[in-house]
């Protein structure tokens, strides 16, 4: 049975057993914005509720961009510690939510996939790439706020510590054939066309399989990667977020600007 429901910033769609997802804002590198966040979680919920979907999919629309982060104009509102911890709690919710989501998860990268979207990627269980495809983290040269701890934890069990540092000390992303290499990237697709046929056809392969081997694997590996997110994490946080640093970040990112930073 195909059936399919949409918001106009995130997609979803279901056929054959398969369900894609899509960060549907084109024009903005499809920036996530706080509802896309949500409608995230309710997907996943939903999938965990029902049989119907064995696989699923998150793509970005266009060719430029898996997603480019969150929105960043959203942060204007934060005034007080509690806006910034609960940015982050929001975060590591619909992350979890998504980590935690019973049926295997393929990210199909085309363009960026940075910040919050390389945090989404992070969670998936396959993630698969265009040649043009940069992944990371430059929030030490256009932000400067942190990762949750869930963040760095999942990034430490995918990358390793040098290599987490190595991206968010310089602020570099990550080129398609490094990110193979690394085997951040299964595999990379010649261009946009062949990303989504390979998705497709992995997508079919993977929900052909036992679902109970295929959920006992995941949630074993979400196991050994939660045992490192028990640190306590609010000092980092609102050292951060709430600096002036921060504001100097996303006021200069807004305005196209370099950022001057004062370390305070």
């Amino acid at each position: 049975m195909d059936m399919a429901t949409a918001t106009d910033e995130l997609l979803y769609d279901v056929k054959d057993g398969v369900g894609t997802i899509t960060f549907n804002r084109p024009q903005a590198r499809n920036a996530l914005t706080f509802a896309m966040y949500e409608r995230l979680a309710e997907i996943c919920e939903e999938v965990g509720r029902t049989q119907s979907v064995k696989v699923l999919v998150l793509t970005g629309a266009g060719e430029k961009a898996f997603a480019a982060g969150t929105d960043i104009s959203q942060f204007r509102a934060f005034k007080t510690q509690q806006d910034a911890l609960d940015y982050e709690a929001r975060g590591n919710r619909v992350m979890g939510m998504l980590e935690a989501c019973p049926v295997p998860t393929i990210a199909a990268i085309a363009g960026a996939c940075t910040g919050g979207g390389a945090g989404i990627a992070a969670c998936c269980d396959i993630r698969i790439a265009t040649a043009d495809a940069r992944y990371g983290f430059p929030i030490a040269r256009t932000l400067g706020n942190c990762l949750s701890m869930a963040n760095y934890a999942r990034l430490y069990t995918l990358l390793g510590p040098a290599k987490v540092k190595d991206i968010i000390f310089t602020a570099r992303l990550i080129e398609a054939p490094e990110a193979l290499s690394i085997g951040l990237f299964s595999e990379v697709l010649p261009d946009a066309a062949a990303l989504h046929a390979r998705a497709a056809e992995l997508a079919q392969t993977i929900a052909g399989h036992a679902p109970l081997t295929l959920r006992a694997t995941k949630e074993a590996i979400r196991r050994i990667s939660q045992k490192m997110r028990l640190e306590e994490e609010k000092d980092l946080i609102l050292m951060c977020y709430m600096s002036s640093d921060f504001r100097e970040g996303m006021e200069a990112f807004l305005n196209k600007r370099q950022p001057a930073w004062k370390g305070e």
